[in-house]
């Protein structure tokens, strides 16, 4: 009956996604003794308040980049750290449609159909941009992303003439925050049409098993068939897309287009969920739903920061801290240094069991 129990045991502690949920709880754990009344929800107006909303409700964004930031890490061995200034893009490129040029407007110059599909069309010619330099130049990902990592936010000024576009119109808003008295964020309905159709396109074709064996041994693929170049540049032009829509979704949040802070720094978040979620930075193997987990993670962690009144400046130095501890927690070579550990305790007693 032991055996059976620790064998149970060991096959949920050896799953995929144990050590990110484990993660997740502790912070909510944390949150709960910290913060009072930090699980409580309220309704106003049918509308749900309360800090396990704005969890979920602001991790959409980077719900949205984690799932390129997988497809991307797992392919390549890298990671696309222009994610944050390709959301400005898009969003500039939104906002200058829907106002027809001006600075701020009460109604839209443009259909927002049109608006959304042109933001995806710039983002997507962005990861085109990082996918051509990174899959047929074989530059390293990370300096090929650095270009548009430094220059996009550049681009989106020139874009809204250097100045923050303002769309204050309801059916625009609606995008960044409730539609009517519908009780779910319209965030989080997007993160999950979003997470819902990576899944399915993964699961139900090849892609998901392609990207793996492309990012394992990219020559081996080569020589049983796959274009992994057009692979690798597939993972870029899907993360362009995703961060058009991640920025869309953050403009609407702020009716405007503001290309300074528009997904500043959510690229490093990007890449610390795909960690946090288990996913190996060299390539490879990847799980997206732990990708997914992870994000909430660091928006729990971020949100739990600002419950404490840690200050803007302050929060990168807790966050690093935490997250260092958790990423070493799930690296391999801490749990095979525990697996030892556990193996030489259980050799002693055995041994000590037999002496007596």
């Amino acid at each position: 009956m032991a055996e059976k129990k620790t064998s149970g045991l060991k096959k949920i502690t050896s799953m995929r996604l144990f050590m990110p949920i484990v993660c997740l709880l502790v912070i909510i754990v944390v949150a709960t003794v910290t913060i009072p009344g930090f699980l409580n929800i309220t309704l106003n107006n049918g509308v749900p308040y309360g800090y396990p909303v704005d969890v979920i409700n602001r991790a959409s964004e980077l719900v949205i980049l984690a799932v390129g930031m997988t497809l991307v890490t797992a392919a390549s061995g890298g990671q696309d750290i222009s994610v944050g200034a390709v959301m400005a893009v898009a969003a500039a490129v939104c906002c200058q449609i829907l106002s027809g040029g001006e600075v701020s407007v009460n109604s839209l110059s443009a259909p927002i159909i049109i608006a959304f599909l042109a933001a995806l069309a710039a983002s997507g010619l962005c990861g085109a941009f990082n996918g051509f330099l990174v899959a047929r130049l074989n530059i390293q990902p990370m300096v090929a992303t650095l270009i548009l990592y430094t220059a996009g936010r550049g681009i989106a000024q020139l874009i809204t003439n250097g100045q923050i576009t303002y769309i204050r119109v309801d059916s625009y808003q609606i995008f960044g925050s409730y539609i009517g008295k519908f009780p779910i964020p319209t965030p989080v309905i997007i993160a999950i049409l979003v997470v819902a159709l990576a899944y399915l396109i993964l699961k139900k074709t090849a892609l998901g098993l392609y990207i793996q064996c492309v990012g394992i041994n990219g020559t081996a693929s080569r020589l049983v068939g796959l274009n992994s170049t057009m692979i690798k540049f597939l993972t870029y032009l899907i993360c362009g897309v995703l961060a058009g829509v991640a920025g869309f979704v953050a403009s609407s949040r702020i009716y405007s287009a503001d290309a300074n802070n528009i997904g500043l720094n959510l690229e490093m978040d990007a890449i610390l969920a795909v960690a946090l979620g288990g996913n190996a930075l060299g390539g490879g193997k990847f799980s997206l739903m732990g990708s997914v987990i992870g994000a909430y993670t660091i928006q729990a962690l971020t949100t739990v920061l600002y419950g404490l009144n840690v200050s803007a400046d302050q929060l990168p130095v807790y966050k690093a801290i935490v997250v260092v501890v958790i990423v070493v927690l799930q690296s391999p070579v801490f749990q095979k240094y525990m697996a030892n550990q556990k193996a030489k305790r259980t050799s002693k007693a055995a041994v000590k069991g037999g002496n007596q």
